[in-house]
């Protein structure tokens, strides 16, 4: 198999491990939010199972929780699990993308001081407004650099999609290593996740750098 060949068949598993990171963004970044919110919510029934749920998602492997959540539906239900391949990959991520970032959601609320809420109390914002227009600008602001680290370590993870033999990139270039015995595939694929790497750190350094108000 020459390279062009390698890399015209390994474009579709490209393309597939590009669908997970952007479906896994688009769904664990607003839910994220939601979950960071109810951590801090007044009623302690729903601090309790954020609680669990954020401990049981930081404390086992993703592997893990993808193949529960594939294998689930059909042990636990009896349900056929045909065509629930990648809504269970793509809910498997997003939920587990999504415990860690609200943690990293709820340390940038929490680093704002009360002062500013008291302050938008007595100018007339309700806690909506106040949230939106004041507490959520510095917050994006103050997380931006940890929030890179997830979303590169994301990049990554998709690999973890062959748990449920899910043909993205990388479980491609382990079936065309093996059957061709080449080590090629793997360089591609290595080269795939470093450019894929850099244009996300490319890309977040200029929102930073966007949200560097203060310079």
């Amino acid at each position: 198999m020459t390279l062009s060949t390698m890399l015209s068949t390994m474009s579709v598993g490209m393309l597939r491990t590009c669908g997970i990171f952007i479906l896994t963004l688009v769904g664990s970044l607003p839910l994220g939010m939601i979950v960071a919110l109810l951590r801090k919510s007044r009623f302690s029934v729903v601090r309790g199972i954020i609680r669990v749920y954020i401990s049981v998602i930081r404390g086992t492997p993703l592997m893990l929780q993808l193949l529960v959540w594939y294998f689930g539906p059909y042990y636990l239900f009896d349900l056929s699990i045909r065509g629930w391949r990648f809504p269970a990959l793509i809910l498997g991520f997003i939920l587990n993308y999504a415990a860690y970032f609200a943690e990293i959601y709820r340390g940038g609320i929490e680093s704002i001081s009360v002062g500013q809420y008291e302050a938008a109390e007595v100018l007339g914002y309700s806690k909506a407004q106040t949230f939106m227009r004041i507490i959520l600008p510095q917050v994006v602001k103050t997380i931006m650099p940890s929030v890179t680290n997830e979303v590169i370590t994301l990049v990554k993870d998709t690999s973890l999609a062959f748990t449920l033999a899910y043909q993205e990139v990388f479980s491609l270039s382990k079936q065309i290593s093996a059957s061709q015995t080449s080590f090629m595939p793997f360089v591609i694929a290595g080269v795939f996740y470093f450019v894929a790497n850099y244009v996300v750190a490319f890309i977040m350094e200029r929102i930073e750098k966007a949200m560097d108000y203060y310079r």
